[in-house]
């Protein structure tokens, strides 16, 4: 009877420590896909839509740095850097249109 019990420990052990090595795995491979990879651009390379909406809505701020994301699909969002005159900072992310994404 105590081998019946001790086996039954031992496999309900087992069990366990495999059903949490699942949900970490899972966490990490949530971690790694959150993580936006943009690579830094030359201002000139931002396409004409974006310069366009930055010229008109962003007239009166300065593009200090531009980077850009491509994804698996193909598609680009670009970061871009503005400065006002003060020296404030503020992050914009545009897609390949020009549009201002949240």
């Amino acid at each position: 009877m105590k081998k019946l019990f001790v086996a039954v420990a031992l496999v309900m052990g087992l069990g366990t420590s495999v059903a949490f090595a699942e949900n970490s795995m899972a966490v990490m491979s949530e971690t790694v896909t959150a993580i936006n990879d943009f690579t830094p651009i030359e201002v000139k390379d931002l396409p004409a839509a974006v310069q366009e909406t930055i010229s008109k809505d962003y007239a009166d701020l300065t593009i200090k740095e531009a980077a850009v994301e491509t994804k698996e699909d193909g598609t680009k969002t670009y970061k871009v850097v503005l400065t006002d005159k003060e020296g404030t900072e503020s992050t914009v992310l545009f897609s390949e249109s020009g549009e201002v994404l949240k």
